[in-house]
């Protein structure tokens, strides 16, 4: 086979090698596109540094706001309905329901009257935790250290079981916040009020609260004398 001459050679390569670099342009500008390298690195080279999660700002500390509802709704283990745990939905109605029934007969019925006259204004008082055995209140407890990181500060939100106003049936949680912003309003007239700054959906029986108004509330339960005993 006869060769070409030296010229047609080198007018053959230059014809190909923008071609080749042409190409290579564009797989590279696919490449970068589709975020991915060329080449493939070696093993020996360094990896990408990811982003820096020095630079990520921590989440608020759970005590360094109050919750926006009451912390009591969900148990785990062998406790249950009979314990005082609530299923969604329950209302100050529900009598078959150990946390609504086990209440201060007196608190029921003024939680009673008061959700009656709440429908006019179309407001529905569900119950959050009522009524508690001494068990899930001590579970309570133990999960409220956990969370909040010491004693001192779970006693700001959950009490003991030999002082908690729940496990005596003194005390109701209420939601949502339509129902304790009207109970705020008129629950007094009912009894019914609010005994710690900090809990908004906790109220207790003042039976002179009609004639005399609620007493001022507490700033948390560690400033209630009978969180003291």
């Amino acid at each position: 086979m006869t060769r070409p001459p030296p010229s047609a050679r080198t007018s053959t390569l230059r014809f190909r090698r923008p071609l080749v670099i042409g190409l290579l342009a564009a797989l590279a500008a696919i490449a970068m596109a589709l975020g991915r390298p060329l080449l493939k690195p070696s093993s020996d080279s360094a990896a990408t540094p990811g982003p820096d999660s020095s630079t990520l700002l921590p989440a608020p500390s759970l005590s360094d706001r109050p919750p926006s509802h009451a912390p009591h709704r969900e148990s785990r283990g062998a406790l249950d309905k009979a314990d005082g745990v609530v299923p969604d939905g329950v209302t100050v109605l529900d009598d078959e329901v150990p946390a609504v029934a086990n209440l201060d007969a007196e608190l029921l019925d003024a939680l009673r009257r008061a959700a009656q006259d709440a429908v006019g204004d179309g407001v529905t008082f569900t119950v959050n935790s009522g009524w508690r055995s001494a068990a899930y209140q001590e579970e309570l407890l133990r999960k409220a250290v956990a969370q909040y990181g010491s004693e001192a500060e779970a006693a700001r939100w959950v009490a003991t079981a030999i002082t908690s106003p729940h496990v005596s049936g003194d005390a109701v949680d209420i939601g949502p916040d339509r129902a304790t912003d009207w109970l705020s309003t008129h629950g007094a007239a009912y009894g019914l009020c609010r005994i710690y700054r900090n809990e908004p959906w906790h109220f207790e029986l003042r039976t002179n609260a009609a004639e005399q108004g609620c007493p001022r509330m507490y700033a948390d339960p560690t400033q209630d004398p009978r969180m003291r005993q």
